[in-house]
């Protein structure tokens, strides 16, 4: 239903002009913009000479939408001919006296055609623009009838009008071909600009690998140059220790014991730059043999009797009967192993620091624990350790190089697996490497879980983080799904419809806060979500957050927790439910 504010008739050739003017006076009034107006009175002028000339002339009718509000400015032309015998081929251009219909149907929004013998009527429609329609009130609808032409309509005027608006519309034209050739030049240079840009970081990244392996021979080099000297120096000072030319007094053993001590520091330094820098350099081969792992503790319990000068401090090894065999490279495992374990003595005061091993044959690996009751690591310098010259601020902080741990989780990676570490400031801490019993092997898929078993999705970025949520998720009974990213996530969300979700905020693509965010306006919006992350928060992430069952740290992830934390959310899900 349509609100009419105007009609007029077509019974001559003055009314053509009169229907233009009125067509372009209503767009007018109706909000439309000077373009518009031109585009809706030369559509229903061309309309209406049709209608004249070969319809027997007729009647318009000008309305809008009602009873809303006003969405479109219509305008009918109605007429008393013979009608469109085809009227699909008339459209598509076959008849010559009804190009002025195919012109028209091409300068508004809405054209619709109905033709019968006697009468044919078209319907022509522009959508008012929605600040105006907004505007648009009962009183200023009335008042549009009032100010159109009407019928009474000057010829020479009229065409002065339409020159008018013949030079408007062209000098619009040139304007837009004048932007429309500034945008191009822009777009031009913009072009060169990111062509320039590309050549530069190609250029600048070749530049950093050049960097890197100038960085890495020069490593290379100058730690065999300085292994020379500081192996001279550790065997003349064991030397004059063992008093071979001659007894020392006190005072001179002291001193030579420094000397020797700080030469035994400096070539550690020297040879764990070394491994770093054939490990960056992908000089580094994996050499696997097959050993036991009780033979392994055996070892490094002997080799590393030296350290334990505190006795307040007990190195226990636990070795489970029955472990299978590893095929790695085993002098690696061993280095790895003694960094952790020197590490774990150095930052106790008392206690123990106990080396384990537990079997996971459902991923066939073996994952070594060092576990100590020392200072701890808080919980923002847990990522940091890993970073190669990181040392963390503590008192008992006594040397090092802060090349130990990343060196050991680079080997590690380098045979397949990893290193992770559990802490708690004043309670210990726990390091854990992940590796596979058969170098080279993949991880085979997990035994199967019983039917209808809870499933959960996790959601990280990184590999080594699922595993471990995997690992202790399938051992509570639980069905576990990964992704590595939020939209992989949230994709798996939807599909699947897992129980629980666990979500690391820190991830490529789509990250943890907008995964969050679109599961709550989606289906799945139930569904508890527990963010563990590794990220240190602000109040306004925190409040982002809300949504969310629980916010768990990843140092503070341990077996025992994160299953009564899974078990304890599942429980409060199906007793809302």
């Amino acid at each position: 239903m349509n609100r009419t504010i105007a009609r007029m008739p077509i019974d001559q050739t003055a009314d053509i002009v009169a229907v233009r003017q009125n067509a372009r006076r209503a767009a007018e009034l109706l909000g439309f913009d000077r373009p518009a107006q031109t585009r809706i009175a030369t559509a229903v002028s061309e309309i209406a000479r049709n209608a004249y000339y070969h319809g027997g002339g007729g009647e318009v009718e000008f309305s809008v939408d009602a009873p809303r509000r006003p969405e479109h400015f219509w305008v009918g032309v109605s007429d008393r001919g013979p009608g469109f015998t085809d009227l699909q081929a008339t459209l598509s251009g076959g008849a010559v006296h009804a190009s002025g219909l195919v012109h028209a149907r091409r300068l508004v929004d809405c054209f619709e055609i109905e033709s019968k013998p006697g009468a044919t009527r078209v319907r022509l429609g522009q959508r008012i623009p929605r600040a105006a329609a907004a505007a648009l009130s009962e009183q200023a609808l009335d008042a549009i009838a009032p100010q159109l032409p009407g019928s009474r309509t000057d010829p020479v005027a009229a065409l002065h009008e339409q020159d008018r608006e013949l030079i408007e519309s062209l000098a619009d034209l040139q304007e837009r071909r004048a932007e429309a050739s500034r945008l191009d030049r822009e777009l031009e240079e913009t072009n060169r600009g990111v062509v320039a840009l590309y050549s530069e970081l190609e250029q600048r990244a070749d530049q950093l690998r050049s960097v890197s392996e100038m960085k890495s021979r020069f490593v290379s080099n100058m730690s065999h140059e300085f292994r020379t000297p500081l192996n001279s120096i550790l065997a003349l000072s064991r030397l004059l220790i063992d008093g071979v030319d001659g007894p020392l007094n006190s005072e001179q053993q002291r001193q030579v014991d420094y000397i020797r001590k700080s030469a035994q520091g400096l070539l550690e330094l020297v040879n764990d730059l070394l491994d770093l820098a054939k490990v960056e350099a992908g000089k580094v081969d994996v050499r696997p043999s097959a050993f036991e792992v009780g033979d392994l503790f055996a070892s490094l319990r002997g080799s590393l009797k030296p350290l334990q000068v505190n006795p307040a401090v007990e190195l226990i090894f636990d070795a489970p009967p029955r472990l299978p065999s590893l095929h790695t490279d085993e002098p690696k495992v061993a280095q790895i192993l003694r960094n952790l374990i020197s590490n774990a003595l150095r930052f106790t005061e008392r206690g123990h620091v106990r080396v384990s091993a537990r079997d996971l044959p459902e991923h066939e690996r073996i994952v070594f624990m060092v576990e100590d009751t020392g200072i701890g690591i808080a919980a923002d310098a847990s990522a940091r350790i890993f970073e190669e010259f990181v040392q963390i601020d503590g008192a008992l902080q006594r040397g090092g190089t802060g090349l130990g741990l990343p060196l050991s989780r680079r080997l590690a990676q380098l045979m397949g697996g990893d290193v992770t570490v559990r802490s708690v400031p004043g309670v210990g801490s726990t390091f854990e490497l992940f590796l596979p019993r058969r170098f080279g092997s993949a991880a085979p898929e997990p035994t199967a879980v019983p039917a209808g078993a809870s499933k959960l999705l996790v959601v990280d970025d990184e590999e080594a983080f699922r595993y471990v949520i995997h690992h202790i998720a399938h051992d509570a009974g639980f069905q576990v799904l990964e992704a590595h990213d939020g939209e992989a996530g949230l994709q798996l969300l939807l599909q699947q419809r897992p129980d629980l979700v666990i979500l690391d905020l820190q991830m490529p693509r789509m990250d943890g806060f907008a995964m969050l965010e679109a599961a709550k306006r989606s289906a799945a919006r139930d569904t508890p979500v527990i963010v563990c992350t590794s990220a240190a928060l602000t109040l306004d992430q925190k409040r982002s957050l809300a949504a969310a069952h629980a916010i768990v740290a990843k140092h503070d992830v341990s077996r025992e927790g994160l299953t009564a934390l899974l078990q304890s959310t599942l429980a409060a899900r199906e007793g809302v439910a």
